[in-house]
């Protein structure tokens, strides 16, 4: 339900709140989230070291935060399914494997980024 009337700062500190205790439940319940939340506190400071310019170092920080941002998505997609319909359905399936797809494909999109910016540099 949409807020109604001022969102002063008491509405947005509950909304940072309400994010942080989505970081923890993702956290605690999602093994996916933990790995690429490793790999996002090793990336982005390697991005900002190894990044030649701010564009550079743009991409190579967005790729691997683009990643977690699915992954928290897929995650909700997962809750939401398994809450509605615990048992086998196929759209049910179809709707968990397209939020993985769509992690898979940013993952790939890391991939490339972090090659085509920095394969250059290590084997040119």
């Amino acid at each position: 339900m949409a807020a109604e009337g001022f969102r002063g700062p008491k509405q947005l500190w509950n909304a940072f709140q309400w994010s942080m205790k989505g970081f923890r439940a993702a956290w605690r319940h999602e093994a996916s989230f933990r790995l690429e939340a490793c790999l996002v506190i090793i990336m982005v400071p390697l991005g900002l070291w190894l990044g030649d310019g701010g564009l550079e170092k743009f991409a190579l920080i967005l790729a691997p935060l683009l990643v977690l941002s699915a992954e928290l998505l897929n995650s909700a997609i997962e809750a939401v399914v398994d809450k509605v319909s615990p048992e086998f359905h196929e759209l049910a399936g179809r709707a968990k494997d397209m939020g993985s797809a769509a992690v898979f494909v940013l993952l790939v999109m890391v991939a490339l980024s972090w090659g085509l910016i920095l394969g250059p540099r290590l084997f040119g």
